[in-house]
């Protein structure tokens, strides 16, 4: 297996004298020429109410993120060395003090006192995990609320089993994850935009206990000016695949605790149907491998597609018809130049 980047050793570039003696909140920042939103995501995790630990890993920007971080004197800045996301936030959680600590995209921000929230419903009850809700924004306009829904099978629903809301919302107990890193390199895969669901899956597999507000923690903000989690053409076709092995050694793991229950398996196809697809732009036997996969975990398994579509998978099957999907969609990149097709979906 190829060495860890995340192991290279950071320059600790600045600690504040002003960081709080006792540290109940640790919040992971990694940021690179994000300037334009880093302050309000810094400025929403402060907290006058309980020790609370900022750090922030400038991953080599050139906006002036840099001299902007001197001048907060309450911030423990370290600087990366270009490694990207997973190795940054390695680096600041082995330094990280807090008894729970947070991950946190420098694109987005907290809702007001939460750290708080979450810190006091983690001591009330003890949880090494306490769970909470997401809002979405568009830049900075509200789109939508999605709640955390309570489980009785965490595993299930981190999986896929429903929309587990997002791990930046998640406030986690220190010694739980202390040793668990956000991956940056697997056998034959880098994880790097999967880091985060590759992590807490890992949590999940340690059974953790739960406890779950009310109030969304996170402000989650969509935005065009690119997101690791979003990317196009190669960098995409990269994505899936990572999602792919990272979806292989869980299932695997649990496997082999004899803990793949038919209720997970049908929960990991939810996500590995459509992944299929994707990959099917770039490897079609890849993909097809995969549907083979997902049909010896859910020998049940029926294509949830509707329509023409979904009577296509199920009479004409997988490899057939991603074909016709792939033909349709060059003779789309044809036709559209003069006007005689418009757009349509899938």
């Amino acid at each position: 297996m190829a060495q860890d980047p995340g192991a290279t050793p950071c320059s600790l570039r600045s600690l504040s004298l002003e960081q709080p003696a006792s540290v109940e909140v640790t919040v992971i920042i990694p940021t690179k020429d994000r300037l334009w939103s880093l302050p309000k995501a810094v400025e929403s995790c402060r907290s006058r109410s309980i020790g609370t630990e900022i750090i922030v890993v400038d991953d080599g920007s050139t906006d002036g993120t840099a001299d902007w971080l001197t001048t907060q004197q309450d911030l423990v800045v370290l600087q990366g060395h270009g490694w990207g996301k997973p190795a940054a936030v390695n680096q600041a959680q082995r330094q990280a003090r807090g008894k729970y600590v947070r991950f946190l995209d420098s694109d987005d921000w907290l809702n007001q006192g939460q750290n708080e929230a979450q810190y006091q419903a983690a001591v009330r009850t003890d949880a090494d995990v306490v769970l909470s809700g997401v809002d979405v924004y568009a830049d900075d306009v509200f789109e939508r609320r999605v709640d955390y829904s309570q489980t009785d099978d965490f595993i299930a629903q981190q999986l896929g089993e429903e929309d587990a809301s997002h791990y930046s919302s998640f406030l986690f107990r220190g010694e739980l994850v202390a040793d668990i890193p956000h991956r940056t390199h697997f056998p034959a895969s880098d994880f790097a935009s999967r880091d985060d669901r590759c992590f807490m899956l890992e949590v999940a597999l340690r059974k953790p206990k739960t406890a779950v507000t009310e109030t969304p923690a996170l402000c989650h903000r969509h935005h065009t000016r690119g997101r690791l989690q979003a990317q196009t053409g190669l960098k995409s076709a990269g994505t899936h695949i990572q999602q792919l092995y990272v979806y292989r050694q869980i299932l695997r793991l649990l496997e082999e605790n004899g803990e793949l229950t038919v209720r997970r398996r049908r929960a990991a196809t939810g996500v590995l149907w459509p992944l299929a697809h994707w990959l099917a732009y770039a490897d079609l036997e890849e993909a097809t491998n995969l549907v083979t996969w997902i049909r010896t975990l859910d020998p049940e398994f029926s294509p949830p597609n509707g329509g023409a579509l979904g009577i296509l998978y199920r009479q004409l099957g997988f490899k057939f018809t991603e074909r016709l999907l792939a033909l349709r969609r060059r003779a789309l990149r044809v036709l559209r130049p003069v006007g005689l097709a418009a757009p349509m979906g899938h």
